[in-house]
């Protein structure tokens, strides 16, 4: 197996800070070489691939675009997907150890229950199961199971079918550390040290009404590394 990585990290217009962020902090953690790629979703559209109309109910412009991962790698070796509210503590070259032929996606299998109904920049927070699974995939992109999602069937299956991963069969859902997808917030801070990859959920620092949040100092760290001057919108 290769020890290249490519990560693919959604993006989202109104919050580009936020990729640039995700992708400085885990380039520069990784001891491997990773190549990010945005998911624009507009560039989908404009190439003919996106086709799904818009869903009231999707928080990121990535929510569904995200399943483009394996396609876009050509379904070819593993990939990585992640929403772009991430701030990586971690080396990333350690996912490449739960790699594994019989799984066709790996993730942190949160049992998560959003305490609070808006999220972010007011945008509804849902509940469902398996929720916030599909926010960090390490896809074997070549697993007969990974290589049902074409384009035609992320344009045409419901949220259910791709966010709760039935394209799947349960015993092809492999398990990664919850420290790879630590939902701030949620999860419980280690006594010691940081989790590898921090997930702000229900919103970052760099919207202006999230500013007290764990790991917010070290966040705003990082951006003002990446765009100095930066202000939170």
């Amino acid at each position: 197996m290769s020890d290249n990585l490519k990560v693919f990290v959604g993006w989202d217009s109104r919050e580009p800070i936020a990729y640039d962020v995700a992708k400085h902090s885990l380039l520069k953690r990784a001891s491997i070489p990773v190549e990010v790629v945005p998911i624009k979703v507009q560039a989908l559209v404009e190439q003919g691939l996106y086709t799904r109309e818009v869903d009231p109910l999707a928080s990121t412009e990535f929510t569904y675009s995200r399943f483009f991962t394996p396609y876009l790698a050509g379904y070819k070796g593993w990939a990585l997907f992640c929403d772009c509210d991430f701030l990586f503590f971690g080396d990333v070259a350690e996912l490449l150890t739960y790699r594994d032929p019989f799984k066709a996606v790996l993730c942190a299998q949160h049992d998560y229950q959003p305490k609070d109904t808006v999220k972010m920049d007011g945008k509804v927070q849902t509940a469902y199961p398996r929720k916030n699974w599909s926010s960090f995939m390490f896809f074997n992109c070549e697993h007969p199971s990974t290589q049902k999602l074409t384009p035609d069937v992320i344009n045409r299956e419901s949220g259910a079918y791709l966010h709760r991963m039935q394209w799947a069969a349960d015993e092809e859902i492999g398990e990664l550390p919850i420290e790879w997808n630590w939902l701030e917030g949620w999860n419980e801070k280690p006594a010691s040290g940081y989790p590898n990859a921090v997930h702000f959920t229900s919103g970052g620092p760099w919207f202006k009404d999230w500013q007290d949040v764990d790991y917010g100092d070290d966040w705003r760290a990082e951006a003002d590394k990446v765009q100095p001057g930066w202000k939170p919108i």
